[in-house]
């Protein structure tokens, strides 16, 4: 726990998000999810409960919440829509790779910004043809004068289209071998003051079948010139180390959804169970829902527990990515496995987008793609295991 928030600190936080869920996340999610609306009203609450800084250091402005807090936020947003919790986690990813990485005029120049919401945004990592393996990108950013210029395209990037600003993953050097020695990142506002798509930059919002009302989108640079002074760090060649050291937080965040999705389809179950009757009695009271009902609640708890200690982890500064990795493997594959399940609790219901549990199915299986497949988090588990077991 930080130092600086107390369990009585903790629970009050904890109360006042949850309220707000309950008021006013909760009863707009079906319609702005059906319409693909973007919720501007969340945003503007979003801002006063200071949900843009939850990460962020209180000497820049934010409110320094250790991960352990921040993940139950997370939890409890996406147990009624999973989407907002995008709006404010791939800004956190953001300002994370500043305030660790950037100089300390970069930091006391942005973050107090980005704490506020007044700058809004993402990373932009992912290209057509580089998703997990980021050292293939193709954008480039060559050196001219005081600028650089930028170009290429981004795809599938959270918060480009509504927030107004990116850290976009670069490459300075084409030749350089190991080839992530040759790729920098670069904090970008997107738009002017009033709101406008600058000069050289084109946003084009992307279809998807869940995570609606989110905008994702492709953001292509073309000659777009950005200042020497938003290389962040100061210098050329660390732009891949920066951007993955803050996917551990990204992880803990998309594990967070992931069981916050399975924490809202097991509430809902276990409601439906309850009202639903077949053969003359609830179908609560039929042993095959009551084996799904155990199962979907004992992996609910699992992934609590994997959460909080990758989220203990990464709060004490050690290095996490294994336990990072097991808790968005396993959660985001929890978020899956429940939401199905309380699809076939619903039966021919849970085909009706009059009920909330189509959305959850819709939306769990990008918890297993975002932030790293889970195959790939397979993988550094299987790595870290060995690591730390040498014979």
């Amino acid at each position: 726990m930080s130092e600086i928030y107390s369990k009585e600190d903790e629970l009050a936080i904890l109360d006042m998000i949850g309220k707000w869920v309950d008021n006013e996340v909760a009863p707009i999610a079906k319609e702005y999810d059906q319409a693909d609306k973007y919720p501007h009203d969340l945003v503007t609450q979003m801002k006063e409960l200071g949900l843009f800084g939850a990460t962020i250091g209180a000497d820049y402005g934010g409110m320094g919440l250790p991960a352990s807090i921040y993940a139950k936020i997370v939890i409890k947003v996406a147990s009624a829509w999973m989407a907002p919790g995008g709006i404010f986690n791939s800004h956190l990813i953001q300002a994370s790779a500043i305030e660790r990485c950037g100089t300390e005029e970069q930091k006391q120049r942005i973050l107090p910004r980005m704490a506020t919401g007044e700058l809004r945004g993402g990373i932009a990592l992912t290209e057509p043809n580089a998703g997990s393996d980021l050292q293939a990108i193709l954008t480039t950013a060559k050196r001219d004068g005081d600028d650089y210029i930028l170009n290429g395209a981004k795809t599938w990037i959270t918060n480009s289209m509504n927030g107004n600003s990116l850290a976009v993953l670069v490459k300075t050097d084409t030749e350089m071998q190991p080839r992530h020695k040759g790729t920098s990142l670069f904090f970008v506002e997107t738009k002017d003051s009033e709101g406008n798509v600058l000069l050289g930059i084109e946003i084009t919002k992307m279809k998807k079948m869940g995570y609606k009302a989110i905008d994702t989108c492709e953001v292509v640079f073309n000659n777009f010139r950005v200042s020497a002074e938003n290389l962040i760090g100061g210098k050329e060649g660390s732009g891949f180390l920066q951007a993955i050291g803050g996917l551990e937080l990204g992880r803990i965040n998309v594990a967070a959804r992931g069981a916050g999705i399975a924490q809202g389809a097991l509430d809902l179950s276990v409601r439906y169970a309850q009202e639903r009757e077949a053969f003359g009695k609830s179908i609560s009271n039929h042993q095959a829902i009551q084996l799904k009902l155990g199962e979907m609640a004992a992996k609910v708890e699992a992934s609590r527990l994997l959460i909080e200690q990758a989220a203990q982890k990464y709060d004490a500064e050690e290095r996490c990515d294994m336990e990072a990795g097991m808790a968005k493997y396993f959660a985001s594959e929890t978020g899956v496995y429940c939401a199905q399940e309380g699809m076939r609790i619903f039966g021919g219901y849970s085909y009706s987008v009059e009920y909330d549990i189509e959305r959850f199915y819709r939306d769990a299986m990008l918890m297993c793609i975002g932030e790293g497949t889970n195959e790939m988090q397979r993988i550094i588990i299987a790595k870290q295991l060995i690591e730390r077991n040498k014979i």
